[in-house]
């Protein structure tokens, strides 16, 4: 969509963060649900290689008309690399639990992200963390518990992969405040498409190549597009919104996910599944109102102390 026509309908501030960041999860929903269906007919390794290919023509346009084509070369930044190594192990785990596992319920799995990089932050970067924080955090860990049903009948291996790839989210998320800010958002999402599908390469010559349908291909060079738009309006959302107002619809990503699930391949989270699901929604939710809270006091302090 033109810039142009974007900003006239969703408008420059907050809402236009809001409308960015619901499109962009759905366009994330739209991308796993594309790749599950083409992970029907190929291999891991290929899939990856076709859609990150299909993206990195993608990017590479963008950086060329966005001007920034000279930026490329501080895609070699140490602090890029390290996040886009992080990003190969979370994206392998994510989706090999996504071809064995409810949409939904990794959906579900992932929106423990912001859970668990409140732990991390307060265990390893020592920021502080109140114990009504600490606690949502802990009653959240205790919904995913109940997604991925350890002990239950409906246990899923690999969702405990989705678990591990939630870890390499979060290392990959912390390690981006390294990244010096001047370096464009493009070159970073670059660098990761390239990694990945190296990567790709890598694990394609173990697994072999198959061929495939033109129906396949339409469906990875859609997960491609869709991968890099909803990246793009993921930037978007927080350059025009304010980060506490726009956060909690990334869980709009749930509600996207489990009606494709339903959709496509008729899939119902079990009663135990649902009270999980519901828990870390509500675990998130209130982390982020407590970061709005600490947010307010923080500004009010400062703005109380003497010129």
């Amino acid at each position: 969509m033109p810039i142009a026509l974007y900003s006239r309908l969703f408008g420059t501030g907050t809402g236009r963060g809001i409308a960015s960041m619901v499109i962009g999860m759905a366009s994330f929903v739209v991308n796993d649900t594309m790749i599950k269906l083409a992970s029907e007919s190929a291999p891991l390794g290929q899939l990856i290689v076709v859609r990150n290919g299909m993206s990195l023509l993608l990017i590479l346009a963008l950086i060329w008309f966005s001007g920034e084509i000279r930026q490329l070369r501080r895609a070699a930044n140490r602090a890029v690399l390290a996040r886009s190594t992080f990003d190969i192990a979370a994206t392998f785990l994510y989706l090999l639990a996504l071809f064995h596992m409810p949409i939904g319920n990794i959906m579900a799995i992932n929106m423990a992200t912001p859970l668990a990089i409140t732990a991390a932050a307060a265990l390893l970067l020592k920021s502080p963390v109140g114990w009504r924080r600490w606690s949502a955090v802990t009653i959240g860990f205790a919904g995913i518990l109940l997604i991925v049903q350890p002990r239950a009948e409906g246990f899923n291996a690999y969702a405990l992969l989705a678990v591990a790839s939630v870890v390499f989210i979060v290392a990959r998320d912390l390690s981006t405040r390294n990244i010096d800010q001047s370096i464009p958002s493009l070159v970073v999402t670059l660098t990761n498409a390239m990694f990945i599908l190296l990567s790709g390469l890598v694990l394609s010559v173990f697994q072999g190549w198959v061929e495939m349908s033109w129906q396949t291909m339409a469906l990875l060079a859609g997960a491609g597009f869709f991968l890099v738009f909803g990246y793009l309006l993921i930037v978007d959302a927080f350059r025009h919104g304010d980060l506490i107002a726009v956060g909690p619809f990334r869980y709009t990503g749930l509600v996207w996910a489990l009606l494709s699930g339903y959709l496509i391949w008729g899939d119902i989270p079990n009663p135990l599944a649902q009270a999980g699901i519901a828990i870390v929604v509500a675990s998130g939710l209130y982390v982020l109102h407590r970061e709005r809270i600490r947010a307010r006091d923080e500004k009010l302090a400062t703005a109380s102390l003497p010129k």
